[in-house]
């Protein structure tokens, strides 16, 4: 069984000192690069999915802020795709990879979670693809109404909900998901 693991703009841009903190970013940097040589190790692909912004934007391509977070393990064997949207399948050749590699599932991970996390979600199981996400492999920042954990905590229970093609997403943690839970 081989995995495909989607990581989403986890841009140094998005990380940076000027930006609002975002919640459990050290811990969850840990696991998702101990996730990520699991995935390496048993074959699968890991897509590193970035964010394009347009000229000025600290997600420009080809500026610091466009590279990934360096405490993040990225490979010579993975995959980019970028993006300009928050669905990471949208005008991108992401799904046509998925397809070639015929992934047993499709692991997310990322930010933010309610919004490019979540709408790569419901694209991917709509998409027909056995969607999983990592319960502590994505992470978002309070927001004016909501505090991080909750909007977490509601998006772990809409995406085990979800009615889809690819069925139900299962929602797991990144150590659950290391040692191969299926």
């Amino acid at each position: 069984m081989s995995d495909a693991m989607i990581i989403i703009d986890l841009q140094a841009g998005s990380f940076g000192p000027a930006c609002p903190p975002r919640h459990d970013t050290d811990a969850m940097f840990g696991r998702l690069n101990s996730l990520a040589r699991r995935v390496r190790s048993d074959g699968g692909l890991v897509i590193w999915v970035h964010h394009d912004g347009p000229p000025g934007d600290a997600l420009e391509p080809g500026t610091d802020g466009w590279d990934i977070f360096p405490a993040l393990e990225r490979c010579a064997e993975d995959a980019t795709v970028s993006k300009t949207a928050c669905d990471s399948f949208l005008g991108t050749d992401l799904e046509a990879l998925l397809r070639t590699k015929n992934p047993d599932r499709v692991i997310i991970t990322g930010w933010a979670t309610d919004f490019c996390v979540d709408t790569t979600v419901r694209s991917c199981t709509a998409r027909g693809f056995k969607t999983w996400v990592a319960a502590d492999g994505h992470t978002v920042s309070d927001r004016p109404h909501l505090p991080a954990t909750k909007i977490i905590e509601h998006h772990h229970y809409v995406w085990s909900d979800l009615i889809a093609p690819g069925g139900p997403v299962t929602v797991a943690s990144c150590e659950a998901l290391t040692t191969k839970v299926r």
